[in-house]
Order: C-alpha cells, then sequence, then structure tokens
C-alpha cells in the first residue's frame, strides 16, 4: 500500500499512520468492471476496514479470513482507518506498532476498488470481489482456470507507465520436470522456484540465464508443545541433536541454501550474528533421551507432498529426518499431506512434528516471529508449534515499541535467546531465491522476498539478440 502514496507520517511515536495517497492510480478496467475514478481514500478505508473490522458486512465474504494480519493482532492494534479526505488516510493504533509500514507494503495488503464493491453489493454478487479481482497493479485479471493457468493481461493505464509484455501467462498445471522441459523448449519463458537439481542443467544451457538471490525465508521442523514429552524443551533439544543439517545442505538443496540458526535469514537486519547451529551429536542425542526416559518414542512427522520455496523436496527431507531418528531409537511415522487437509490436521494438535517453513516479503523481523510464534498465530493457524510465551509476547510488544533501529535489534536478539532456550520450532534451511528465464527476456528483477515483477519485462528483439 505504501507504494500508492505520494509520502507519509508516522506520528505518536508509532500510533498513528497518515498516508497522502498519489492523485494519478488508475484501477484496471475489466471486462467485469469499468471504473468511473481513480483510486483515492475511499478505496483504502474499504480495503483495510473489511482486513481489520470483524463486524464489517465485506469481513466474512467467501469465508474470508486473514490469517497473516490475525497472527499479527491487527484487528485488535488498529482502532481505525479514516479518511481525511480524498486523498489521505489515517490508521489509529491502540499502541505503537514500528513494523506496521511493512506488513501494509507486502501483498497481502493490496488495495481493491470500493466502487467495485459496491456494484457487486447492488447486484448481489459479493463473492465476485475475490474470484474476478480489480486492482491497480500493472497486469490483471483475464482468465483463470484452477489448477491449469492465470491469464494476466497488461494493464494499458497503469500509473507506473504501460507495461511492454501484452500479456504473461502464469502454468499452474506443471511440475517437476515438466516444468523444465517447457522452459527448454520455449514454450514457457520464466521457471520460478527450479528444482536444486536441475541447477547444473540450467548453468549449462547457453539459451537460458539462472539467477540466484538470497531468500527471506526458512524451513523448519516445528515441535507440537502442547503434547507430551514434546511439551518439554529438554526432550525438543535431545530429538535436535540427531538430525544432521549438513546431509540435508547436501541432499536436499544442493548447495542453493545457507544452513539456518535462527528462524530470521541472515539477510535480515536483526539477525543475531552470535547465534549457533544446533550441533549434530546422536550420541549426546541418545544419551539424554535416556536420561529423560524418552527411550522408545514413536512420533508422528506431518509432511506437505508438494515442493515449497524453502524446501524443494519436503517428503525426501522428512525421510532423511526419520533415518536420523532411527539412530537415537526414536521411531518417526511420515504422514504426507496437502492443502486444506494439512490446514485442519495440523490445528487439531494430533500431530508430533510437522515440516514447514515460512517466506515473506518484507524486510521487517516481525514477519517472522509473530506469524510463527506467537501467542495469537495458534488461533490464526500459522503457529504449527502451539507454542505460547507470555515473556516472548512481551518481547516482540517491546521490539514494536520502538521507532529506534537500535532498540529494536536489542530486542530481537533477546527473541532468538529465548527460542535458542526454548526450542518450539528447529530451523533448517534458509534457501537461495533461484529463478530460471531464457536468454531473449530482459528487464526481469528478483526479489529477495520471492516475488519478480513483470511491469518492466520485454523480450529482446529477433534481430536485437545476440544468439549464444
Amino acid at each position: 500500500m505504501p507504494e500508492l502514496a505520494e509520502s507519509w507520517e508516522v506520528l505518536d511515536n508509532g500510533a498513528t499512520y497518515r498516508f497522502h495517497l498519489r492523485r494519478d492510480v488508475p484501477f484496471q478496467k475489466t471486462d467485469w468492471f469499468t471504473p468511473t475514478r481513480k483510486m483515492n481514500a475511499d478505496d483504502v478505508v474499504f480495503t483495510f476496514q473489511r482486513i481489520f473490522d470483524r463486524n464489517n458486512p465485506w469481513h466474512n465474504v467467501n469465508g474470508s479470513n486473514f490469517p497473516y494480519f490475525d497472527s499479527l493482532q491487527f484487528a485488535d492494534n488498529v482502532k481505525s482507518v479514516r479518511k481525511l479526505d480524498n486523498h489521505t488516510v489515517e490508521f489509529r493504533l491502540a499502541q505503537p506498532d514500528a513494523s506496521f509500514l511493512w506488513h501494509l507494503a507486502t501483498h497481502y495488503a493490496s488495495v481493491m476498488s470500493a466502487e467495485y464493491a459496491r456494484k457487486l453489493e447492488k447486484e448481489d454478487r459479493q463473492e465476485q470481489l475475490d474470484r474476478q479481482p480489480v486492482g491497480t497493479g500493472p497486469y490483471q485479471l483475464s482468465e483463470y482456470r484452477a489448477g491449469q493457468f492465470i491469464r494476466l493481461q497488461r494493464h494499458d493505464d497503469f500509473w507506473r507507465g504501460k507495461p511492454l509484455m501484452p500479456q504473461v501467462v502464469v502454468d499452474l498445471g506443471s511440475g517437476g520436470t515438466g516444468r523444465l522441459s517447457k522452459l527448454l523448449t520455449g514454450e514457457c519463458d520464466v521457471l520460478a522456484w527450479p528444482a536444486a537439481s536441475q541447477l547444473s542443467i540450467l548453468r549449462d544451457d547457453p539459451r537460458l540465464r539462472l539467477t540466484l538471490r538470497p531468500g527471506m525465508n526458512v524451513a523448519y521442523l516445528a515441535f507440537n508443545t502442547a503434547k507430551p514429552p514434546l511439551n518439554n524443551p529438554a526432550v525438543r533439544h535431545a530429538l535436535a541433536l540427531a538430525i544432521n543439517n549438513q546431509r540435508l545442505m547436501q541432499s536436499i538443496y544442493y548447495g542453493t541454501a545457507e544452513t539456518a540458526a535462527s528462524i530470521l535469514p541472515r539477510a535480515s537486519w536483526a539477525y543475531d550474528n552470535e547465534a549457533k547451529i544446533t550441533e549434530y551429536n546422536p550420541a549426546k542425542s541418545r544419551e539424554q533421551l535416556k536420561a529423560l526416559g524418552q527411550e522408545n518414542l514413536t512420533l508422528k512427522l506431518w509432511v506437505p507432498t508438494r515442493s515449497q520455496a524453502w524446501n524443494p523436496s519436503p517428503l525426501k527431507t522428512a525421510e532423511l529426518i526419520q533415518a536420523d531418528m532411527a539412530q537415537v531409537g526414536v521411531k518417526v511415522v511420515i504422514v504426507p499431506v496437502e492443502g486444506r487437509f494439512q490446514e485442519a490436521r495440523l490445528m487439531d494438535m494430533s500431530h508430533d512434528l510437522t515440516l514447514s517453513g515460512w517466506a515473506t516479503d518484507s524486510n521487517d523481523p516481525d514477519s517472522f516471529f509473530r506469524p510463527l510464534l506467537s501467542c495469537a498465530a495458534i488461533h490464526s493457524q500459522t503457529n504449527l508449534a502451539h507454542w505460547c510465551d507470555p515473556k516472548f509476547d512481551s518481547v516482540l510488544r517491546k521490539a514494536l515499541s520502538s521507532q529506534q533501529l537500535a532498540a529494536r535489534i536489542e530486542a530481537y536478539d533477546e527473541a532468538q535467546s529465548i527460542l535458542a532456550q526454548e526450542l518450539p520450532i528447529l530451523p533448517l534451511a534458509s534457501s537461495l531465491r533461484l529463478q530460471a528465464y531464457r536468454y531473449d527476456i530482459k528487464g526481469l528483477v528478483l526479489s529477495p522476498f520471492g516475488n519478480a515483477s513483470f511491469a518492466g519485462v520485454y523480450r529482446e528483439k529477433q534481430d536485437e539478440v545476440k544468439k549464444p
């Protein structure tokens, strides 16, 4: 959202944020909606009241939930979103929040058209707000076929200038080697998140370009701290000693990740440089488990079946962890799950362990801490460890209450120290952000946050291309 503002002010020590909106931002004209005006304060107020106000009639349309903002308790902290004039909006918070601006800059906070919403309301078709969205970005929805593709058409009136590519088609149906084959044959131009095992092919093909960037993500193993014996930090530490993380780096990531010592990636400005990677010591693990009376444990490990941005092969990772645990006398039963089934089963707390991860398009460390490990995040279903520590939450609030970077870093150092002691989740890896594309594609900029904008992308004319 801040991108749509000319400027903003942080007032009341971070408890008030005032945005002065751009006056030249058109909404997309689609087959289902023709806007009669440009974006203004009404649209911003509509968008965020829908998210934050549980009594807003649009809040539950399509059974909507907003887990990212729920995990941050935004509905409790945002007292009001007010229109001061057509191009000025003010957010008032119950207490200062230094991370607020960063969270508004994520893709979760895209501004929607209030005019479009009113049209749908008159037609009693409110559900189309999410299914046929209208925004302000460089490309607009043209066609969507579930599990197959999304077709995006150029937004000719995009406020930053007309995009160069007439359309972008996102292929949802191909997986594994099928995705690579389409890139090699020229059927597709860009391959997001190629498998680490495919890198040698991509590097050796002169028709392709490969981009690698540090990624703002973390893969982790979550312990269900609501279930004995995993409610005991000593048991969690003993189990962590059994995992050969170096083998994971070699067998899963092929050199495309960094071993994680914290839930924060090393690219984060709040990363604790004193953080220690959990040692691999199976003998010590076995000894500690015996001392704790946990010699013959059987644990269920829930694992997503599909490749993730933070883990290219979750099932193989689970098998390696299973083998490691067997060496210390712990039987791990792998339970493959996917999609909403996974979410439902994880939240009924029947699992012991779950292999998961997190990626964010915000550079604020709060984007990791609160969604993953705050008490509120249990209810919003993003805290898979079911861990709640009032002291930890208090430290996070302290970090948010200051606009001074040094004070925030000090608080986040303390937060990371608490996590190292309690170990509700075991950080495994921070994956590099990978992207491969055809040699004639230009202007593609890769962000460490995992997204890529196609606004400035173009295909070089054939007579200008320097053939490989």
